[in-house]
């Protein structure tokens, strides 16, 4: 079934098809993703950091103070969509080892220093989270190195929560020497070997083929689905 401009947003009514959704995110490497992935599906969007340019204001970054994927997504939509007054696409995503008991979790991005933030540069903290994660893996066959990308995404508006979506990205972690490789992708993917070869990591991907695996994939396509079954719904 064809989703365009007017048939994907015109699903909800709280949404007027006339607006794009905004992907409430200061991360670039997230906006490129979501806008490529949405995209496809016929889904206009536009950057929050866009959005900020264009009204020639800054947006407070909501403290994410919860501990799962879905509180801490829902936090952020909600907030950026309070604050702009429009429809506002957030995710909480991040990186579950089995040998780590789910760590790093909700604290994925600032692993390294648990959860804290720091005067780091993304690239210099994307570097000591893979180390730290590398270093906790030592020893550990293969085996049991499973690992998965969660994403999970909410969209809302000032009003509320409108939906909620989850999509997952097997794997498992690569040992020291044989990662980190390759150099697209960010956060995890240079240690991250896609399932069921493990031959290649998240980040020896061609971004064609990352989107229609990775976990924010996923959850993209299964938003899409869930607004056109609400159009479907009348």
């Amino acid at each position: 079934m064809r989703r365009d401009r007017a048939g994907v947003l015109g699903l909800c009514s709280a949404m007027p098809a006339s607006q794009p959704i905004v992907i409430a995110t200061g991360n670039p490497h997230k906006v490129e993703e979501l806008r490529a992935i949405l995209g496809g599906l016929g889904v206009p969007c536009i950057g929050l950091r866009e959005l900020e340019s264009t009204r020639s204001t800054t947006f407070i970054e909501p403290e994410e103070h919860g501990s799962t994927f879905e509180t801490n997504a829902a936090i952020k939509a909600l907030s950026y969509a309070q604050q702009t007054g429009l429809a506002c696409l957030a995710d909480d995503s991040g990186l579950e080892i089995d040998a780590l008991g789910g760590r790093p979790g909700v604290i994925s991005s600032h692993y390294c220093t648990d959860g804290r933030e720091t005067g780091m540069t993304r690239a210099e903290r994307d570097a000591a989270n893979n180390a730290r994660v590398l270093g906790e893996l030592q020893g550990v066959p293969l085996e049991r190195r499973g690992a998965r990308f969660v994403c999970v995404m909410v969209l809302a508006n000032p009003s509320g929560v409108l939906l909620r979506v989850r999509g997952t990205f097997e794997g498992r972690i690569g040992e020291l020497g044989e990662v980190p490789r390759g150099s697209h992708g960010f956060g995890y993917d240079p240690i991250f070997l896609v399932a069921p070869e493990y031959l290649q990591t998240s980040a020896e991907l061609a971004q064609e083929d990352k989107n229609r695996l990775s976990h924010r994939g996923a959850a993209a396509r299964a938003l899409a689905a869930a607004l056109e079954e609400r159009s479907l719904r009348g």
